[in-house]
């Protein structure tokens, strides 16, 4: 793994004022314990922000694992709903029982299926999160774009791959990513945030 962030930096961000939420730290821990991936805490605040900011109606989240990115957005919903897609219904129930402790399940709907297949049902997305299998992202991007609302916003997380999309090019993920990260400069708006491992913006142009 490449370090994207100088790890004094890191340690310097870390080290500053920051919301508790218990069930928020529930999840952080659970995660840690279950060496389960996670956007984490600066991800996580960027998309409460991107929300707060956005006001969204709709949000779908491809690739929920067990709902902390989501629960990031629903905190940040004033009256939209966010739509957590997960293959695995363990990890639906384990979202919902975490949603539930906040409060926080009228914002939500969970759905259990291949989130690309899923996430067709759902037009005017003024938020989709792409954090599915990395191998996907291009594919699923190129068939939802279509269900954006006009000015929708497209985030994806690990788009820098811990670095490979840089020095192992030839990694398979890394080929996708990479093109997934050209598609999105091309036909969007776009740029990458180096938070954590790499979190893309993009809007239609």
């Amino acid at each position: 793994m490449y370090q994207i962030i100088n790890t004094e930096v890191e340690k310097y961000l870390k080290s500053l004022p920051d919301i508790e939420d218990p069930v928020m730290r529930k999840m952080e821990e659970y995660a840690a314990k279950n060496d389960f991936p996670i956007i984490g805490r600066e991800g996580g605040k960027l998309l409460y922000l991107i929300t707060k900011i956005k006001n969204p109606s709709l949000v779908v989240e491809m690739g929920s694992g067990f709902g902390y990115s989501g629960y990031f957005f629903a905190k940040a919903l004033k009256k939209g709903k966010v739509v957590l897609i997960d293959y695995l219904d363990r990890n639906i129930n384990l979202a919902k029982d975490f949603f539930k402790e906040g409060n926080l399940l009228d914002k939500a709907q969970f759905r259990v299926g291949d989130a690309v297949q899923i996430g067709q049902e759902y037009k005017n997305i003024d938020i989709l999160f792409l954090d599915l299998e990395k191998v996907r992202y291009l594919e699923a991007i190129q068939i939802l774009e279509k269900n954006l609302s006009e000015d929708g916003i497209i985030i994806a997380d690990n788009v820098l791959y811990q670095g490979k999309v840089v020095f192992e090019k030839e990694d398979r993920k890394a080929k996708v990513l990479d093109s997934f990260n050209r598609y999105m400069f091309e036909n969007y708006f776009s740029v990458i945030l180096p938070i954590r491992d790499g979190i893309l913006l993009g809007v239609k142009k």
